[in-house]
């Protein structure tokens, strides 16, 4: 099969690499587009120290499922176009995440096209059948792309209660700011997007979202203390985002951390500690309200992709969308 490998620091195309071989429980999925995520660009950074098949965010159609009890309840996959969660928990009895069902934090997962295990830049990726979602039929093939990095940020509101009232920065107007910005707005509070970009900060406005230019905030002194909000969620995809962050975030409040990125960052932890603000972690996320919101357009992610490439030009579509200013580059297979 075809594949985008990423090894000894360098990314290859190979057109007979290996075909995947499924275990027990596991699908075969034939995968028809693929996105690109700053992870997969940080991962080429030396991020996770990760080498083989980069991609988790993917739409594909299911080819055989492997194993007489997973036949038994998700036959009716084969066929179908699905979506996939990338983490593979081990399922073992002595494992306290998963029997604690913290699936995404089992210490012997496997995560698709990051942690050992193969991704979703070539002709087949294999998943367990529990991981698989049916993409509903007024979805497409691109808007479907999207659910992975969109459940990433549903996972928001299932980590922080959000009030109608409060009042929220999205601190990055690049891909994940932009859908964090449209899920925070279903919950009714008053959202800002903050970034460098005009045009990107424009495509937030057509949703209704108040936007700042990151130069303009510095010029209107925007952060003195009766501006700080309840919520940050940092979206920089840059070490020194936190920093900022915590420049913006009030007295106990709250900032929600989304950027994985190969540098270290160096923080101050006084002030976290003074003004006893919540630092969350934010990965991965639900992708049953991801599906619904794409369904119900009440997201809308077609704005978002900023270039389409087919597969054997998949090397020139990393190196477009490593380019400052571009937002999702699809991959079509």
């Amino acid at each position: 099969m075809r594949a985008l490998v990423y090894t000894n620091n360098s990314l290859s195309f190979e057109q007979n690499h290996p075909n995947p071989a499924p275990i027990e429980g596991e699908a075969l999925i034939r995968v028809l587009q693929a996105g690109i995520c700053n992870t997969d660009l940080e991962i080429v950074r030396g991020y996770m120290d990760f080498q083989g098949i980069l991609g988790h965010e993917f739409v594909g159609i299911v080819e055989e499922i492997y194993g007489h009890q997973a036949q038994e309840r998700y036959g009716h996959l084969i066929g179908r176009r699905i979506v996939g969660e990338i983490n593979a928990a081990c399922h073992r009895p002595d494992c306290p995440a998963c029997q604690n069902n913290m699936l995404t934090h089992c210490p012997n997962r496997t995560t698709l096209g990051i942690v050992k295990r193969n991704g979703a830049f070539a002709d087949y990726l294999t998943l367990p059948v529990e991981n698989l979602h049916p993409v509903p039929d007024n979805i497409t093939d691109e808007e479907a792309v999207f659910v992975e990095p969109l459940a990433a940020n549903f996972e928001i509101l299932e980590q922080v209660y959000i009030h109608p009232t409060d009042r929220a920065i999205i601190l990055g107007d690049g891909k994940m700011g932009q859908l964090a910005a449209q899920v925070l707005a279903l919950t009714g509070c008053e959202v800002t997007m903050l970034g460098k970009h005009e045009e990107k900060l424009a495509l937030a406005a057509r949703h209704g979202i108040s936007t700042l230019l990151l130069k303009a905030m510095v010029e209107t002194q925007f952060i003195a203390p009766t501006s700080r909000v309840d919520l940050v969620v940092e979206c920089t995809g840059s070490p020194q985002g936190l920093e900022l962050a915590m420049r913006l975030v009030r007295p106990r409040g709250t900032i929600a951390l989304k950027s994985t990125v190969a540098d270290k960052s160096t923080v101050h932890l006084v002030s976290i500690v003074i003004d006893e603000i919540r630092i969350q972690g934010s990965r991965c996320g639900p992708f049953a309200p991801a599906l619904r919101a794409l369904s119900t357009l009440r997201v809308d992610v077609r704005p978002l992709i900023s270039a389409r490439y087919t597969f054997d030009n998949a090397i020139e579509a990393f190196e477009f969308a490593s380019k400052s200013g571009v937002l999702k580059v699809l991959v079509r297979l």
